[in-house]
């Protein structure tokens, strides 16, 4: 059974070496909360036998009544048994309960997975950034609450 629940540093630490689509397995604890810490956040992970197994990390990046989903991830051997699918019900839930009217994320060509997972689950684009490689290019999403 997988439960989500809001979290701490710690439990992030121990999924993100296994989410083969981050750039640095070992990103310290530093690399994270330098990006959110200031500002008001959400930090989940999803739990598999009370194991983290992904988690999801959002902050208010622009005061525009949108709230910005950083990173999101599942450890490669747990996908595909629902929990991202758990994870954005409870960061989009808890979204519109903290008042914001949209989600945004941004995320890559080359990450096919949650790119088709996002349109797949109605998100729409908003605009592309593109890069030198094609696989770079960075897509914005949006999600209305």
């Amino acid at each position: 059974m997988i439960t989500v629940e809001e979290t701490d540093i710690k439990d992030i630490l121990k999924v993100h070496p296994n989410i083969v689509e981050f750039d640095d397995p070992n990103a310290p604890a530093s690399f994270f909360l330098e990006r959110y810490q200031n500002e008001k956040h959400l930090v989940i992970a999803a739990y598999f036998n009370q194991e983290p197994i992904g988690y999801m990390i959002g902050y208010e990046k622009e005061a525009n009544g949108s709230f910005y989903c950083w990173l999101a991830g599942v450890d490669y051997r747990y996908r595909r048994i629902g929990a991202l699918t758990k994870m954005f019900e409870y960061f989009l839930e808890w979204s519109k309960k903290e008042g914001y009217q949209k989600v945004t994320i941004k995320t890559r060509n080359d990450k096919r997975d949650m790119l088709f997972y996002l349109v797949k689950a109605g998100w729409n684009f908003t605009r592309i950034e593109e890069k030198e490689n094609i696989l770079n290019n960075e897509i914005y999403l949006v999600k209305e609450l």
